[in-house]
Parts: structure tokens; sequence; C-alpha cells
């Protein structure tokens, strides 16, 4: 608990958590319904191509979310990509281990958006860059789901 944000004190169920699944890294990020913001959080490694579930059990226990949201890549034609089926997969995985509802957004370009932003506009090197991009991804990923939340058809 020690990097919990002051201002999560009231965590109430319209919490989510969002990830950016990769093969090594999975970027996190945390955001409310009520106030429609989400905040990337950081950045998982996942040694020997496994997630790091203790980590991602804390990050649960820690932001008590209401359910998660994982972004899917898929093609522009809506055919899976090579990591597609690893990401379902990363999908049924928490919703097995967390009893959680997980809900799929569709990540079209949101790495690549991730470091255009850090890259271009804030001019972060190519060392940071890596570090921070797939949290900033997972932001991207969760901040679209809850723009999109009232076709959600969750309450």
């Amino acid at each position: 608990m020690a990097n919990r944000d002051p201002l999560a004190a009231n965590i109430s169920n319209d919490t989510y958590l969002g990830f950016d699944f990769g093969n090594k890294k999975i970027g996190t990020a945390v955001g409310q319904v009520t106030t429609r913001s989400a905040s990337s959080l950081q950045t998982l490694r996942s040694p020997n191509e496994t997630p790091d579930w203790q980590a991602i059990g804390k990050l649960i226990a820690e932001w008590q979310p209401a359910g998660l949201v994982v972004g899917i890549s898929r093609k522009a034609d809506g055919t899976d990509n090579p990591i597609t089926p690893r990401m379902l997969k990363f999908c049924r995985q928490l919703q097995g281990r967390f009893n959680l509802p997980v809900y799929q957004q569709d990540e079209a370009l949101s790495t690549y958006e991730a470091k255009q932003l850090l890259f271009d506009e804030v001019n972060v090197n190519a060392t940071k860059l890596w570090a921070v991009q797939d949290q900033l991804a997972a932001q991207l990923i969760l901040q679209s789901w809850l723009n999109d939340f009232k076709n959600t058809g969750i309450d």
C-alpha cells in the first residue's frame, strides 16, 4: 500500500484497472467511471513471458477494482494478430484468478500513440520510453473504455 495515491482513499466500485498486455511487459493503469479519467500506474515485467500474477494481485488488492480492462490488438480487417490469442488467454486468466469482470477494449495503435506522445511531445529519451510506454498505453486503453462507458451497458 506504500504506492497508493492519497486521492484514492475513498475507492469505490467505480474504479477499474487497465492492462496493456505484452509478452515481456504489461502496462497498468487505474481509472474511475465517475471522473472518466485514467492514470498510468506501472509497468510489470513478465519473466519467461509469464505475467507476474503476484504483482497483478497486489494491484487488485490495493485498488479493489469493480472490473478489469484489457487492450486487445487485432488487424485492421478485424482478424487476429499473432499476439491476439495470448491477450485473450490473459483475459481468461485474469477473470479466473481474480473473479472480476474483464472487458476487452480495442487497443488499435495504443502503444504507437504512447510512443509518439512520449517521444515527440515530451521528448522522452529511448531508454525512458521503453520503461514507461506500456503504462501510458494502458492509460490510453482504459481512457478509451471510460470514454465509451455509457455504451458498455454497465450500471
